[in-house]
């Protein structure tokens, strides 16, 4: 009883401000428009200087962990797979299906993956959790747009989608600050004390911002109906997903147990808000887009709770027994 005591105490401040910012949208009757600049913010400043601080700092023979990074974006794409077939069967549209593999695989791992995960493990976990954003990233961002051009919503030539998919993942604003990093990493380079002191205060209020910042945007989405499809992709968002990562590491072996534990907690994670972003760029699925970040955020306090449950009291092993 204790651990899941402890377990809750952890998760509230996490929802609590997720709840804050719904109960703000609710109340405040403010238009959506008012969220630009607090995106912008977290966007270009807050989060890319959490992503440079968590990498910076580490040993790049810590980083560069291939077999880790393989095994994980194995098993998003998996859960990928996994959705676009269950949106397959709902609907022949291959538009709507992308957006629903992409509700199936892509975790919140941005905006609520990074302070969740490292409140629960610690320093140790900032390594796993960066990869993990970043190669998750490049495999969703490369697959979304180039399934969206077979199904004839990207009308640029091959070779013309291929590039701007290159330059749109290279000038990401995570990515560049993970990229600046690992060089940091590479060169032993510490920001003067000035800019460390400013990298500390925006890699800081990147937590509060973004869990606040998603339960507004919940709260402000559209959600007409909740179809049964959309409990599906959230099943397999929530269970699967992270089921496929704690098999797959556990199936090679080798890895540190910290890496592990974060590797699953970051899949089980909630679908991520830039899937509507996805949806309404595409004009596809926005409602079902809606659904899935709103009914998966609600679950995710159900079943983020057992997963860190599990791995405390032991009752999903890290690691092979006596491996």
């Amino acid at each position: 009883m204790s651990d899941l005591l402890g377990l809750l105490t952890l998760l509230a401040p996490f929802f609590g401000l997720i709840g804050l910012g719904i109960a703000s949208a609710k109340l405040a009757g403010l238009p959506a428009a008012g969220l630009v600049w607090m995106q912008f913010f977290l966007l270009y400043l807050a989060l890319p200087a959490l992503f440079f601080r968590l990498l910076s700092d580490k040993p790049i023979s810590e980083i560069a962990n291939w077999p880790f990074v393989g095994l994980t974006t194995l098993a998003t794409a998996a859960a990928f797979v996994a959705a676009f077939a269950i949106g397959r069967a709902g609907s022949r549209r291959l538009p709507e299906n992308v957006i629903g593999g992409v509700a199936g695989s892509y975790s919140n791992i941005g905006y609520m993956g990074p302070p969740l995960v490292m409140s629960f493990l610690g320093p140790a976990a900032s390594a796993p959790v960066a990869l993990i954003f970043v190669f998750d990233t490049l495999f969703l961002f490369t697959a979304v747009p180039a399934l969206m051009s077979l199904g004839g919503i990207e009308r640029q030539r091959p070779l013309a989608a291929a590039l701007e998919v290159l330059r749109k993942v290279a000038l990401h604003p995570f990515l560049i600050a993970t990229a600046v990093g690992i060089l940091a990493s590479l060169a032993r380079w510490q920001p003067p004390q000035a800019l460390d002191q400013m990298i500390t205060w925006l890699s800081g209020a990147s937590a509060p911002c973004a869990l606040f910042l998603l339960g507004v945007s919940v709260a402000l989405r559209p959600v007409d109906r909740v179809a049964g499809t959309v409990a599906a992709l959230v099943l397999v968002k929530l269970l699967l997903h992270p089921l496929a990562v704690w098999a797959l590491l556990l199936a090679v072996g080798g890895f540190d147990p910290v890496w592990v534990q974060a590797a699953v907690i970051m899949a089980a994670l909630p679908p991520a808000l830039n899937i509507f972003v996805l949806a309404g760029q595409y004009r596809a699925g926005t409602d079902r887009a809606s659904a899935c970040v709103l009914v998966g955020t609600v679950a995710s306090m159900a079943t983020l709770t057992l997963v860190l449950w599990l791995f405390r009291t032991g009752a999903l092993p890290p690691s092979v027994p006596g491996g």
